[in-house]
């Protein structure tokens, strides 16, 4: 085996990848060789490849726990998806498996408990997914992002590390976030994000009472792929895209405040830049409820404000809003109050020592 490799795995969403990549700079710094397993066609193919990291794409089936025709078929995916890994991973022979979640890592974690590679899983959320629930059985360490989550793994394997932040959300610049997105208005700016899928309904929400928002604020609105309205392209004090990425840390920078879905990575970011936060978190509808549960945890602790999906209206976001608004100053001191632990060097000192 090569000294200083390591394979990288978790896909689905942007919220299983881009963490990784704030690992990633750091132990390239240190010289290591980085791979990365993830599904065919899937958003991390994108992410990574522009970080210029070699990328191999397997065959990955969903897991579900409810009834559809494709549990029947995705079982073999899998199984193809676990020799497709097992073979690059062979090829490749890293040192460690770092593992974010979404279903395309539990071939990856198998063929590595195969190989007798030690495999180490990152949970983003408070109660574990369902693939990172099967991959913990084959993993060496378990990270967890929140402090309530210890109790849902062995007490012999589970680390709290906290989220792994990119450091260049850190470096930020206000005056050109302002400058790019044309807003030069004293109003302070809102930015409006519903995960890397976009959000119909609060988009649809949002731009019924832009009149009003737009009284108070200038709007950044991540609206997701496809979901830019041509309508208000020339709203003033209204700026919509698909996806932010490169102008995302000046945008930040110069946001005062954000709404956005309660996806784990984001929020910790969030809550790392000090920004008073509204969470629309996805309902139990369209998901397990892990969202619901992240949003909660960070209303408790004083971060955040919450509006819960089925609750969300033009009367509710707008009193909502409002109540960001007169709370930013009380929701600003809990978070600089926040201990949160040094989550990149806890990391780096773990699979340093794992690595051995």
């Amino acid at each position: 085996m090569k000294k200083n490799k390591i394979v990288f795995t978790g896909g689905g969403s942007a919220g299983h990848v881009t963490p990784n990549i704030a690992i990633m700079n750091k132990l390239k710094a240190k010289g290591w060789d980085i791979t990365y397993i993830g599904s065919r066609k899937g958003i991390e193919e994108d992410i990574i490849t522009k970080e210029n990291i070699p990328f191999h794409g397997i065959s990955s089936g969903k897991l579900r726990r409810y009834f559809d025709w494709k549990n029947f078929s995705d079982p073999l995916k899998i199984m193809k998806g676990a020799m497709e890994a097992y073979f690059i991973l062979r090829k490749e022979k890293p040192r460690v498996v770092f593992s974010k979640g979404g279903f395309v890592t539990v071939p990856v974690v198998v063929a590595a408990k195969m190989l007798k590679i030690p495999v180490i899983i990152h949970e983003s959320d408070i109660t574990p997914g369902l693939a990172n629930k099967i991959a913990t059985k084959f993993a060496t360490k378990v990270f967890v992002t929140f402090d309530e989550t210890l109790k849902h793994f062995p007490a012999d394997r589970v680390l709290f590390t906290g989220s792994p932040i990119r450091e260049e959300l850190f470096k930020g610049r206000e005056a050109e976030g302002k400058a790019w997105l044309g807003f030069h208005e004293p109003k302070p700016i809102l930015t409006i994000m519903g995960g890397s899928l976009g959000a119909k309904k609060i988009n649809e929400t949002v731009r019924k009472i832009l009149p009003t928002l737009t009284d108070s604020f200038q709007i950044v609105h991540i609206c997701g792929k496809g979901n830019v309205d041509q309508s208000f392209q020339n709203k003033k004090g209204y700026k919509q895209f698909e996806y932010i990425s490169n102008e995302l840390p000046d945008i930040l920078a110069a946001s005062q405040y954000i709404i956005s879905r309660a996806g784990a990575n984001s929020i910790f970011e969030f809550l790392a830049l000090r920004k008073p936060m509204l969470l629309i978190p996805l309902s139990r509808a369209a998901s397990r409820g892990d969202q619901i549960l992240n949003a909660n945890s960070f209303e408790k602790k004083g971060f955040a404000k919450v509006l819960l999906e089925e609750e969300l209206n033009e009367t509710s976001l707008s009193a909502k809003i409002l109540e960001l608004q007169k709370e930013k100053e009380v929701l600003i001191g809990n978070m600089e109050k926040d201990s949160a632990p040094n989550t990149l060097e806890i990391i780096l000192s773990e699979i340093i020592k794992i690595a051995k």
